[in-house]
């Protein structure tokens, strides 16, 4: 039970350290993030057809 509680205590103290991002930051991350899946989904997108319709023409 002693290591336990001194896990938690440590613990605490550990997130007490860390330097949280602003909300600016999270906002900003979020919206690289999006933007890059969609042009990655685009892009996967049009490969995927381009493909399809080679793949028709062959067959």
């Amino acid at each position: 039970m002693r290591k336990i509680v001194q896990f938690i205590k440590e613990s605490y103290a550990e997130l007490r350290k860390v330097v949280w991002p602003s909300k600016e930051d999270v906002v900003s991350s979020v919206k690289v993030v999006l933007i890059s899946t969609v042009i990655f989904a685009a892009v996967l997108g049009l490969v995927d057809v381009l493909l399809l319709l080679g793949v028709q023409a062959i067959f």
